[in-house]
C-alpha cells in the first residue's frame, strides 16, 4: 500500500495521555509551552535557540500538517487526558517506508516534567507504530549528554546501538557533540 493511503486515528490514547497529530490553530498553545521551556530545550533542540512569534510557530505547524498528510513526517502533539492540557510533542521522523523505520522524537513543556508522561507518549507511539504502521524497527537519537531523553530510551528497553562520537555540533555551534543510536525492533517488543 502506498503510504499517502495508510489511515491515521484521530488520537493514540495510553492510560493518561492521548496524542494526536498536530492541527493548524495549535500555535498559540506550542508558543507559550517553548517560551516557557525555552531555557530547558534550548540545550538541546535548535528551535527553541530562534526568535519566532507565534505566526512563524503557527506556520510551521500548518508546514507539518502538510507533511502529515503526505505520510512524509508524523508531528504529534501529546495532552493529559483528564483536563486536556497540552503535554508536549512527540513524532514519527526520518521515515523509511520500505525499510519500516521510524524514528522517534520528543519535547515536553517544562511545566509537565517528572510525571512520566513523555516515557507514556513514546511507549505508546512505538506500540502504535509496531501495531498500526507494520514498523520493523524503530530508533531514538539523541545527544550523548541529554541524560533525561537517555533514560526514556532506557526505560523502554531500546537497545543502545552506539554511539556516534563528535558528529554534530551542540546547539549554540561551539562544541563537538555527539550522538546515541537506540532501536527498538519488532521481534523485540512485549
Amino acid at each position: 500500500m502506498k503510504p499517502i493511503l495508510i489511515d491515521f486515528p484521530d488520537r493514540i490514547e495510553t492510560e493518561r495521555l492521548y496524542i494526536r497529530p498536530c492541527l493548524p490553530g495549535d500555535g498559540k498553545i506550542l508558543f507559550d509551552a517553548i517560551n516557557y521551556s525555552r531555557e530547558e530545550l534550548k540545550k538541546w533542540l535548535p528551535f527553541a535557540n530562534r526568535d519566532q512569534q507565534l505566526d512563524d510557530i503557527e506556520e510551521g505547524i500548518r508546514t507539518s500538517y502538510a507533511e502529515f498528510i503526505k505520510r512524509n513526517d508524523f508531528r504529534l502533539h501529546i495532552y493529559r487526558k483528564r483536563d486536556n492540557v497540552f503535554i508536549g510533542s512527540t513524532g514519527l521522523h526520518r521515515i523509511n517506508w520500505e525499510a519500516k523505520r521510524f524514528e522517534i522524537g520528543y519535547w515536553q513543556d517544562s511545566r509537565q516534567s517528572n510525571n512520566g508522561y513523555i516515557t507514556e507518549a513514546v511507549k505508546g507511539l512505538t506500540s502504535f507504530a509496531f501495531n498500526h504502521l507494520e514498523a520493523e524497527r524503530i530508533e531514538i537519537r539523541c545527544d550523548s549528554l541529554n541524560i533525561r531523553s537517555r533514560k526514556v530510551a532506557e526505560r523502554l528497553s531500546f537497545t543502545l546501538e552506539g554511539i556516534l562520537r563528535n558528529n554534530e555540533t551542540s546547539v549554540d555551534g561551539t562544541t563537538l557533540r555527539s550522538t546515541c543510536i537506540f532501536s527498538m525492533l519488532k521481534n523485540e517488543w512485549q
